[in-house]
């Protein structure tokens, strides 16, 4: 699906959704920019800020897409929001493995009902927010970095995605990655695009 906002003085600006990305072209008078941004990055809630309606991402980070609100028209604009938003979301769920599944054993009939027993609090508390972490997707993600962005200004980042690709489970080593993510300042917006599954870990539930 594919937006194309035509404005004077700001030039053009295209949108399209391909398989599990958007990419986008601004073009001026005096420079083109093209970037290309994973789906699964996107908070799918966007923010509207002056003329603009601003999708950021599900981490700490500048705007990854601006819109002009009601370009080229409101059909349009709303039809392509509403895909946008709801591909974000699909993507989001394929990524992080959120997928219907049935419930564990003596927790069917204990939906409305008191949370179970466990014999250990922190027990209780690990089994409502413990997540899987994906060894496989964090190899990925740390190749994808050593590839595309210089490896000694992400030193802390790689430092901290290797801990946890050793101890997936320690919770200090994703505290270890959420700090040395909010280290990379502007060079969040780039880990995201080449990695993604870096922000699907901070978005865990701490």
């Amino acid at each position: 699906m594919k937006l194309v906002q035509k404005q004077l003085f700001r030039g053009v600006r295209e949108f399209e959704i391909v398989d599990a990305a958007i990419s986008f072209r601004i073009k001026t008078l005096r420079k083109e920019k093209t970037l290309t941004v994973e789906l699964a990055m996107i908070n799918p809630e966007p923010i509207v800020k002056g003329p603009f309606l601003e999708f950021h991402s599900r981490v700490k980070c500048d705007p990854l897409l601006s819109l002009l609100i009601d370009k080229p028209n409101p059909q349009e604009f709303n039809a392509f929001v509403e895909e946008l938003k709801r591909r974000v979301r699909q993507e989001y769920n394929a990524f992080a493995g959120l997928r219907a599944s049935p419930l564990p054993a003596g927790m069917e009939a204990n939906v409305f009902e008191d949370p179970p027993e466990f014999d250990d609090p922190a027990q209780n508390r690990i089994a409502k927010t413990a997540k899987p972490v994906s060894v496989e997707n964090i190899d990925t993600a740390i190749r994808m970095l050593e590839m595309y962005l210089g490896a000694e200004q992400i030193a802390s980042l790689l430092t901290a995605l290797e801990a946890l690709k050793r101890e997936p489970e320690n919770q200090s080593c994703l505290d270890q990655l959420v700090m040395a993510f909010d280290d990379l300042g502007p060079r969040q917006g780039a880990v995201l695009t080449y990695a993604p599954y870096v922000g699907i870990l901070l978005s865990y539930e701490r």
